[in-house]
């Protein structure tokens, strides 16, 4: 006698497969949204106050601020990695091109917390002693402010649109998804590039009006993303049908009894 253990089964999908790597990599983009935003108010009191490396600061804030940061760097690398073995059946040097920009992207951004934390240690140590010229503490500190607000540039503000034209041409090509989540990240990509580069030759400012608006379809369409994967997960694609069809000699395990 055999007893058949049948895995669980959700829209068609094994449960313990696309189902559970949709709504991971889903959930995974809302904690780069809630992390991110959360950190604003936190970073807050060390950009806006020039003097702050002299003052009397909010290290605390700053700190949780710094770890949320880089909650969203693992965040945004797991995106990746977690889509990978999905995507790369569509097209896999778009899906390795998706993991490298992730990676970039996270890194980008440890280097920012990494200039914020600096601010916090020279304040902590260097502010009251003896002989501390306040001056030259200052410009240091702006200095390292700056560094942040490049990376905020360069990393969250360039790679992402990188990441909209690699993941968003698998995503489209390949239905995994609606189509018009990708098509966001599609048309939304070149804007905020152009953006982008114009903040770098001094066209734009990084933190006007237009850079907000180059930056909101990036910003839906990895919304959309996250919230339709974790709700539904992946729409029946040639894909994800293929990937059922391999696992289907493991689908019923027969035991001996």
């Amino acid at each position: 006698m055999t007893l058949t253990m049948q895995r669980p089964v959700v829209n068609g999908a094994p449960m313990d497969s696309l189902r559970k790597t949709a709504f991971i990599a889903g959930a995974l983009y809302l904690v780069t949204f809630i992390s991110s935003i959360a950190a604003l108010p936190l970073l807050d009191p060390v950009l806006s106050n020039p003097d702050y490396i002299v003052s009397s600061g909010a290290d605390t804030s700053v700190v949780f601020g710094g770890l949320l940061d880089v909650i969203n760097a693992v965040a945004g690398i797991g995106t990746a990695v977690v889509l990978f073995r999905v995507v790369k059946r569509q097209n896999e040097a778009a899906a390795l091109g998706f993991v490298a920009a992730r990676v970039m992207e996270a890194a980008i951004i440890l280097i920012g917390v990494v200039s914020l934390l600096t601010v916090v240690t020279l304040r902590q140590d260097l502010a009251g002693a003896a002989g501390a010229d306040a001056d030259s503490l200052v410009i240091f500190g702006t200095s390292l402010v700056a560094v942040r607000d490049w990376t905020l540039l360069l990393g969250p503000g360039l790679i992402p649109a990188v990441s909209a034209l690699l993941l968003g041409s698998v995503m489209y090509r390949s239905g995994l998804v609606p189509r018009a989540i990708p098509v966001m990240g599609l048309i939304g990509a070149p804007v905020l590039l152009a953006s982008v580069i114009a903040t770098i030759f001094g066209i734009n400012e990084q933190f006007s009006l237009w850079s907000a608006m180059a930056v909101a379809p990036i910003f839906f369409w990895e919304l959309s993303l996250g919230v339709y994967l974790v709700v539904k997960g992946f729409k029946p694609s040639p894909i994800t049908a293929g990937m059922i069809a391999t696992s289907t000699p493991f689908a019923d395990s027969h035991i001996p009894a």
